[in-house]
């Protein structure tokens, strides 16, 4: 359709056709045009140049009103040819974070909640335009929940739970297979001298129960709620702010991870482990040499001698093996094989997606343990 402006030398005003804003054009498939005829009296200086402007055409996306409630459907069309158009004023394509925020204001209309019956974190990133209606939609059917509402009371958990609805199973099958695996691997290294070495395997296994839930929450893949940082905050800290929680993990519409932040994401990570594993391997050795002492006052005629666990070194050289083997494994297992492998493929099966889980889990929390053992041998601990 195309509109033409002409004018011709008379003294009177055409009438024009009435413009109705709210009203769509017609289909572009019409052949008709609309011609305004703008007339002025003529003078010397128009004699010659009876057309000032040559016609032009409107396009059928154009949103005269300039806002945000133009009529998408047709926006939607002609989303390809408006790329072509180099976004020049007159439309073009939606960025994705108008189209986050109309998804959400969707799912929540189809739901019959309101933007402020949800939590003020979440809230905050509808309006920002951060997450698609996908992950509005996952909370609404969390919430139905008892379990699943209280623990999204908690920012943490909620990030993961909204990335990953299977992420509190895969809680639990961490750390209940870990305590087997964990006894099997050490069973395993130590063969015969496992009973004599008992109170070194139980700081093991009570140094991996309190690492197994880290290790699954900390690589988890997030849904990212956090507020963004004043401006007064330091470089370094807006840099890793902005890193994911996760370095393999899918982006969502409308955000974007570099190279740079990805790595950034190991490296926090590690840290985190770092700390979580010296912590944890702290209490881990405090109990054993209480035991140990404890068995040494009660049997003092036991044939075997067992020492004491020497607790800093212990403890730094855990704190290690999280940072590196243990962060690179479950950053790898949580962000590619889960996120960007399984869950594709098996999205629509939680049932054998959580039994795959189950096995690929297990299977690196044996070579976790495993590789523990020949560490601390290798560096002279055990």
């Amino acid at each position: 359709m195309a509109i033409a402006f002409c004018f011709n030398p008379s003294l009177s005003l055409r009438s024009l056709p009435k413009f109705e804003p709210h009203r769509p054009f017609a289909s572009s498939s019409s052949s008709s045009v609309i011609r305004l005829g703008l007339t002025v009296s003529p003078t010397p200086a128009l004699r010659h140049h009876r057309k000032l402007f040559t016609p032009f055409s409107i396009p059928n996306d154009a949103v005269l009103s300039g806002g945000d409630d133009g009529d998408d459907g047709n926006r939607n069309k002609n989303d390809g040819n408006n790329g072509n158009n180099g976004g020049d004023g007159w439309g073009g394509a939606e960025n994705a974070g108008d189209k986050n925020r109309k998804e959400a204001i969707m799912v929540l209309a189809e739901a019959g909640r309101l933007l402020e019956s949800l939590p003020k974190d979440l809230r905050a990133a509808i309006e920002a335009g951060r997450i698609p209606g996908s992950v509005v939609e996952r909370f609404l059917e969390l919430e139905k929940s008892g379990v699943f509402r209280w623990l999204m009371q908690f920012g943490g958990f909620k990030e993961r739970l909204l990335a990953d609805d299977l992420f509190l199973a895969k809680v639990g099958i961490e750390c209940g297979v870990g305590i087997f695996t964990k006894t099997a691997a050490e069973y395993e290294r130590r063969r015969e001298n496992f009973f004599n070495e008992l109170e070194i395997v139980f700081a093991d296994v009570v140094m991996a129960i309190c690492a197994d839930f880290m290790l699954v929450y900390l690589p988890a893949p997030t849904v990212s709620l956090r507020p963004p940082l004043a401006i007064s905050a330091g470089a370094i800290a807006k840099f890793l702010h902005n890193c994911p929680d996760n370095a393999f993990q899918v982006a969502l519409a409308g955000t974007s991870y570099s190279f740079l932040q990805r790595l950034g994401a190991v490296l926090r990570n590690g840290a985190k482990l770092f700390a979580v594993g010296t912590a944890s391997s702290l209490v881990g050795t405090a109990v054993t040499n209480a035991l140990i002492n404890a068995r040494k006052a009660v049997d003092k005629s036991s044939p075997v001698e067992v020492e004491n666990v020497p607790i800093l070194s212990t403890s730094a050289a855990y704190g290690v093996y999280m940072a590196i083997s243990s962060n690179l494994r479950y950053q790898v297992l949580a962000g590619v094989i889960e996120q960007r492998i399984l869950e594709p493929l098996l999205h629509k099966h939680k049932l054998m997606l959580g039994a795959i889980s189950f096995a690929v889990r297990t299977g690196n929390t044996y070579l976790g343990s495993l590789l523990w053992v020949d560490y601390a041998r290798w560096i002279g601990i055990q």
